[in-house]
């Protein structure tokens, strides 16, 4: 099923799910992600938007720096 929508009915419909989305008592819900899904169909993110963190590399701490107390 594809819709015809214009600007205006798109831009209300993205208002409406991002507002039902940000208010919703419960984020993780299977409700909240189906509506996540279309709202990712309907305004696509640019893979640059949302850049990944840096990966971080473990260093354990040095035995000099903490002593047991006697």
């Amino acid at each position: 099923m594809k819709l015809e929508l214009n600007d205006v009915q798109t831009a209300a419909l993205i208002r409406l799910l991002s507002r039902t989305i940000d208010v919703d008592r419960y984020p993780l819900s299977p409700r909240i992600g189906v509506l996540r899904e279309i709202l990712t169909k309907l305004r696509p993110e640019p893979p640059w938007a949302m850049p990944l963190p840096p990966l971080r590399h473990y260093q354990p701490p040095s035995k000099g720096r903490y002593k047991r107390r006697c």
